[in-house]
Protein backbone atom coordinates (compact mmCIF):
# COMPACT_ATOMS: atom_id res chain seq x y z
CA UNK A 1 0.00 0.00 0.00
CA UNK A 2 1.38 3.56 -0.87
CA UNK A 3 2.79 5.53 1.96
CA UNK A 4 0.59 8.57 1.73
CA UNK A 5 2.24 12.61 1.69
CA UNK A 6 1.25 12.99 5.72
CA UNK A 7 2.38 9.75 6.91
CA UNK A 8 5.88 10.73 5.13
CA UNK A 9 5.81 14.35 6.47
CA UNK A 10 5.02 12.75 10.28
CA UNK A 11 7.97 10.12 10.00
CA UNK A 12 10.58 13.00 8.76
CA UNK A 13 9.05 15.42 11.97
CA UNK A 14 9.53 12.47 14.12
CA UNK A 15 12.92 11.29 12.94
CA UNK A 16 14.13 15.04 13.00
CA UNK A 17 12.88 15.25 17.16
CA UNK A 18 15.09 12.38 17.23
CA UNK A 19 18.32 13.46 15.92
CA UNK A 20 17.82 16.62 18.33
CA UNK A 21 18.03 14.48 21.10
CA UNK A 22 20.65 12.12 20.07
CA UNK A 23 22.78 15.26 18.99
CA UNK A 24 22.09 17.19 22.28
CA UNK A 25 23.24 13.79 24.08
CA UNK A 26 26.38 13.90 21.64
CA UNK A 27 27.36 16.94 23.52
CA UNK A 28 26.69 15.99 26.99
CA UNK A 29 28.60 12.70 26.10
CA UNK A 30 31.15 15.33 24.61
CA UNK A 31 31.77 17.53 27.90
CA UNK A 32 31.45 14.18 30.45
CA UNK A 33 34.27 12.81 28.08
CA UNK A 34 36.30 15.93 28.73
CA UNK A 35 36.16 15.88 32.50
CA UNK A 36 36.82 12.19 32.16
CA UNK A 37 39.91 12.27 30.46
CA UNK A 38 41.30 14.84 32.67
CA UNK A 39 40.51 13.07 35.71
CA UNK A 40 42.26 10.17 34.13
CA UNK A 41 45.69 12.35 33.30
CA UNK A 42 45.35 13.59 36.77
CA UNK A 43 45.10 9.97 38.66
CA UNK A 44 48.09 8.60 36.39
CA UNK A 45 50.14 11.40 38.11
CA UNK A 46 49.51 10.15 41.31
CA UNK A 47 49.50 6.66 40.25
CA UNK A 48 52.92 6.65 38.56
CA UNK A 49 54.45 8.29 42.37
CA UNK A 50 52.90 5.81 44.54
CA UNK A 51 53.90 3.00 42.67
CA UNK A 52 57.37 4.68 42.63
CA UNK A 53 57.19 5.06 46.68
CA UNK A 54 56.39 1.21 47.06
CA UNK A 55 58.86 -0.18 45.08
CA UNK A 56 61.57 2.06 46.49
CA UNK A 57 59.97 0.87 49.90
CA UNK A 58 60.50 -2.93 49.04
CA UNK A 59 63.06 -3.50 46.91
CA UNK A 60 65.36 -0.27 46.95
CA UNK A 61 68.28 0.30 49.34
CA UNK A 62 68.97 -3.70 49.45
CA UNK A 63 65.79 -4.32 50.79
CA UNK A 64 64.92 -7.76 50.07
CA UNK A 65 61.12 -7.48 49.27
CA UNK A 66 58.39 -8.60 51.95
CA UNK A 67 56.04 -11.33 53.08
CA UNK A 68 53.08 -9.18 53.44
CA UNK A 69 50.61 -11.61 52.67
CA UNK A 70 48.93 -9.24 49.72
CA UNK A 71 52.32 -9.63 47.57
CA UNK A 72 52.28 -13.49 48.04
CA UNK A 73 50.35 -16.05 45.96
CA UNK A 74 48.41 -18.61 47.71
CA UNK A 75 46.93 -21.57 46.64
CA UNK A 76 43.61 -20.05 44.34
CA UNK A 77 40.67 -22.06 45.54
CA UNK A 78 38.11 -19.20 44.07
CA UNK A 79 38.73 -16.45 41.72
CA UNK A 80 37.12 -12.81 42.03
CA UNK A 81 36.36 -10.35 39.17
CA UNK A 82 35.48 -7.27 39.42
CA UNK A 83 33.30 -6.18 36.27
CA UNK A 84 32.66 -2.71 35.60
CA UNK A 85 29.72 -2.27 33.25
CA UNK A 86 27.53 1.31 32.94
CA UNK A 87 23.82 1.58 34.51
CA UNK A 88 22.21 2.45 31.25
CA UNK A 89 22.16 1.41 27.47
CA UNK A 90 23.24 3.70 24.67
CA UNK A 91 26.71 2.93 25.01
CA UNK A 92 27.01 1.13 21.67
CA UNK A 93 29.18 -2.16 22.51
CA UNK A 94 30.66 -0.95 25.61
CA UNK A 95 28.63 -3.07 27.83
CA UNK A 96 28.85 -6.27 25.39
CA UNK A 97 32.63 -6.89 25.19
CA UNK A 98 33.17 -6.93 28.71
CA UNK A 99 29.89 -8.92 29.95
CA UNK A 100 31.35 -11.60 26.40
CA UNK A 101 34.95 -11.33 27.90
CA UNK A 102 33.93 -12.31 31.29
CA UNK A 103 31.86 -15.04 30.23
CA UNK A 104 34.38 -16.36 27.90
CA UNK A 105 36.64 -17.13 31.23
CA UNK A 106 34.02 -18.33 33.42
CA UNK A 107 33.72 -21.10 30.62
CA UNK A 108 37.60 -21.55 30.39
CA UNK A 109 38.91 -21.13 33.67
CA UNK A 110 35.40 -21.70 36.12
CA UNK A 111 33.08 -23.89 33.81
CA UNK A 112 31.35 -25.29 37.42
CA UNK A 113 31.15 -22.05 38.88
CA UNK A 114 31.80 -22.94 42.05
CA UNK A 115 35.28 -21.11 42.20
CA UNK A 116 33.76 -18.13 40.74
CA UNK A 117 32.93 -15.48 42.41
CA UNK A 118 32.18 -11.70 40.50
CA UNK A 119 31.66 -8.08 41.98
CA UNK A 120 29.68 -5.71 39.77
CA UNK A 121 30.39 -1.93 39.26
CA UNK A 122 27.52 -0.76 37.09
CA UNK A 123 23.62 -2.29 37.17
CA UNK A 124 23.87 -3.37 33.20
CA UNK A 125 26.34 -6.16 34.62
CA UNK A 126 24.66 -7.15 37.84
CA UNK A 127 21.66 -7.74 35.81
CA UNK A 128 22.96 -9.60 33.00
CA UNK A 129 24.85 -12.44 35.34
CA UNK A 130 21.62 -12.48 37.79
CA UNK A 131 19.33 -13.17 34.72
CA UNK A 132 22.14 -16.13 34.04
CA UNK A 133 21.77 -17.40 37.46
CA UNK A 134 25.03 -16.01 39.00
CA UNK A 135 24.73 -13.56 42.17
CA UNK A 136 27.03 -10.95 42.33
CA UNK A 137 28.76 -11.09 46.18
CA UNK A 138 28.78 -7.54 45.94
CA UNK A 139 27.39 -4.60 43.85
CA UNK A 140 26.90 -1.01 43.08
CA UNK A 141 25.07 1.21 41.14
CA UNK A 142 24.22 5.13 40.26
CA UNK A 143 27.88 5.70 39.80
CA UNK A 144 28.77 9.34 38.94
CA UNK A 145 30.43 9.97 35.61
CA UNK A 146 33.46 11.97 37.95
CA UNK A 147 33.45 9.67 40.87
CA UNK A 148 35.04 10.54 43.53
CA UNK A 149 37.06 7.95 45.96
CA UNK A 150 34.57 8.67 48.67
CA UNK A 151 31.94 7.75 46.59
CA UNK A 152 33.09 3.61 45.46
CA UNK A 153 35.28 3.25 48.52
CA UNK A 154 32.74 1.05 50.60
CA UNK A 155 33.01 -1.36 47.63
CA UNK A 156 36.52 -1.15 47.12
CA UNK A 157 37.79 -1.70 50.79
CA UNK A 158 34.82 -4.31 51.18
CA UNK A 159 36.51 -6.36 47.93
CA UNK A 160 40.09 -5.56 49.63
CA UNK A 161 38.58 -7.50 53.30
CA UNK A 162 37.14 -9.90 50.70
CA UNK A 163 40.53 -11.05 50.05
CA UNK A 164 42.10 -10.47 53.05
CA UNK A 165 39.40 -12.83 54.58
CA UNK A 166 40.06 -15.21 51.89
CA UNK A 167 36.94 -15.20 50.50
CA UNK A 168 38.94 -15.34 47.78
CA UNK A 169 42.39 -15.48 46.69
CA UNK A 170 43.38 -13.88 43.69
CA UNK A 171 41.00 -10.61 42.28
CA UNK A 172 40.73 -9.68 38.52
CA UNK A 173 38.82 -6.12 37.78
CA UNK A 174 37.57 -6.04 33.52
CA UNK A 175 37.20 -3.04 32.05
CA UNK A 176 37.12 -1.22 28.97
CA UNK A 177 40.32 1.03 28.71
CA UNK A 178 39.90 4.58 26.82
CA UNK A 179 42.26 4.24 24.39
CA UNK A 180 41.10 7.39 22.36
CA UNK A 181 37.54 9.03 21.49
CA UNK A 182 36.60 5.98 18.81
CA UNK A 183 38.98 3.04 20.91
CA UNK A 184 38.68 1.33 23.75
CA UNK A 185 40.45 -2.10 24.39
CA UNK A 186 39.43 -4.44 26.83
CA UNK A 187 41.47 -5.24 29.45
CA UNK A 188 41.46 -7.83 32.61
CA UNK A 189 44.27 -6.71 35.31
CA UNK A 190 45.29 -8.76 37.97
CA UNK A 191 45.06 -6.49 41.23
CA UNK A 192 44.95 -8.94 44.10
CA UNK A 193 48.15 -10.34 44.94
CA UNK A 194 50.01 -7.37 44.15
CA UNK A 195 52.35 -8.96 41.59
CA UNK A 196 53.63 -5.77 39.27
CA UNK A 197 56.22 -4.01 41.58
CA UNK A 198 59.29 -4.84 39.58
CA UNK A 199 62.31 -4.98 41.41
CA UNK A 200 64.01 -3.73 38.59
CA UNK A 201 61.96 -0.32 38.83
CA UNK A 202 64.03 0.67 42.05
CA UNK A 203 66.77 2.42 40.66
CA UNK A 204 69.48 2.20 43.89
CA UNK A 205 71.47 5.60 42.06
CA UNK A 206 68.02 7.73 42.21
CA UNK A 207 65.51 6.01 44.96
CA UNK A 208 65.36 7.46 47.99
CA UNK A 209 66.88 7.15 51.37
CA UNK A 210 64.11 6.32 53.95
CA UNK A 211 64.54 7.02 57.28
CA UNK A 212 61.46 4.59 59.13
CA UNK A 213 59.74 5.77 62.16
CA UNK A 214 58.55 2.37 62.30
CA UNK A 215 59.28 -1.06 60.69
CA UNK A 216 59.37 -1.38 57.16
CA UNK A 217 56.24 -4.38 57.21
CA UNK A 218 53.82 -2.24 59.68
CA UNK A 219 54.35 0.71 57.00
CA UNK A 220 53.45 -1.64 54.42
CA UNK A 221 50.90 -2.99 56.42
CA UNK A 222 48.96 0.17 55.51
CA UNK A 223 50.15 1.13 52.47
CA UNK A 224 50.09 -2.04 50.33
CA UNK A 225 45.79 -2.31 51.28
CA UNK A 226 45.56 1.72 50.08
CA UNK A 227 48.12 1.04 46.64
CA UNK A 228 45.40 -1.79 45.87
CA UNK A 229 42.30 0.41 46.74
CA UNK A 230 43.58 3.43 44.18
CA UNK A 231 44.43 1.07 41.54
CA UNK A 232 41.19 -0.35 41.80
CA UNK A 233 39.89 3.34 41.66
CA UNK A 234 41.85 4.08 38.86
CA UNK A 235 40.46 1.52 36.64
CA UNK A 236 37.20 2.84 37.75
CA UNK A 237 37.64 5.90 36.23
CA UNK A 238 39.56 4.57 32.92
CA UNK A 239 36.52 2.66 32.56
CA UNK A 240 34.08 5.56 33.38
CA UNK A 241 36.10 7.72 30.39
CA UNK A 242 35.76 4.69 28.05
CA UNK A 243 32.27 4.44 29.09
CA UNK A 244 31.57 8.27 28.08
CA UNK A 245 33.38 8.08 24.71
CA UNK A 246 31.57 5.17 23.54
CA UNK A 247 28.31 7.17 24.38
CA UNK A 248 29.81 9.72 22.26
CA UNK A 249 30.25 8.35 19.22
CA UNK A 250 27.00 6.00 19.55
CA UNK A 251 24.99 9.27 20.01
CA UNK A 252 27.09 10.68 17.15
CA UNK A 253 25.85 7.43 14.85
CA UNK A 254 22.54 8.04 15.82
CA UNK A 255 22.53 11.18 14.98
CA UNK A 256 24.71 10.39 11.42
CA UNK A 257 21.84 7.65 10.97
CA UNK A 258 18.76 9.86 11.68
CA UNK A 259 19.88 12.54 9.52
CA UNK A 260 20.11 9.57 6.46
CA UNK A 261 16.73 8.92 7.33
CA UNK A 262 15.41 12.16 6.51
CA UNK A 263 17.76 12.90 3.53
CA UNK A 264 15.71 9.40 2.46
CA UNK A 265 12.14 10.11 3.49
CA UNK A 266 12.75 13.76 2.18
CA UNK A 267 13.95 11.57 -1.47
CA UNK A 268 10.11 9.90 -1.09
CA UNK A 269 8.46 12.96 -0.28
CA UNK A 270 9.12 14.66 -3.40
CA UNK A 271 9.02 11.40 -5.26
CA UNK A 272 5.31 10.94 -3.83
CA UNK A 273 4.30 14.80 -4.17
CA UNK A 274 5.44 14.99 -8.07
CA UNK A 275 4.05 11.72 -8.42
CA UNK A 276 0.89 13.10 -6.92
CA UNK A 277 1.22 16.50 -9.24
CA UNK A 278 1.18 14.90 -12.10
CA UNK A 279 -1.82 12.53 -11.56
CA UNK A 280 -3.97 15.67 -10.71
CA UNK A 281 -2.40 17.46 -14.31
CA UNK A 282 -3.33 13.90 -15.77
CA UNK A 283 -6.82 13.98 -14.36
CA UNK A 284 -7.40 17.61 -15.44
CA UNK A 285 -6.20 16.76 -18.80
CA UNK A 286 -8.58 14.00 -19.37
CA UNK A 287 -11.27 15.90 -18.33
CA UNK A 288 -10.65 18.44 -20.11
CA UNK A 289 -10.26 15.88 -23.49
CA UNK A 290 -13.84 14.25 -22.09
CA UNK A 291 -15.64 17.70 -22.48
CA UNK A 292 -14.26 18.45 -25.96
Amino acid sequence: MAVSLNDIKTKIASTKNTSQITNAMQMVSAAKLGRSEEAARNFQIYSQKVRKLLTDILHGNGAGGSNNPMLISRPVKKTGYIVITSDRGLVGGYNASILKTVMELKEEYHPNGDDFEVICIGGMGADFFKARGIQPIYELRGLADQPSFDEVRKIISKTIEMYQNELFDELYVCYNHHVNTLTSQMRVEQMLPIVDLDPNEADEEYSLTFELETSREEILEQLLPQYAESMIYGAIIDAKTAENAAGMTAMQTATDNAKKVINDLTIQYNRARQAAITQEITEIVAGASALE
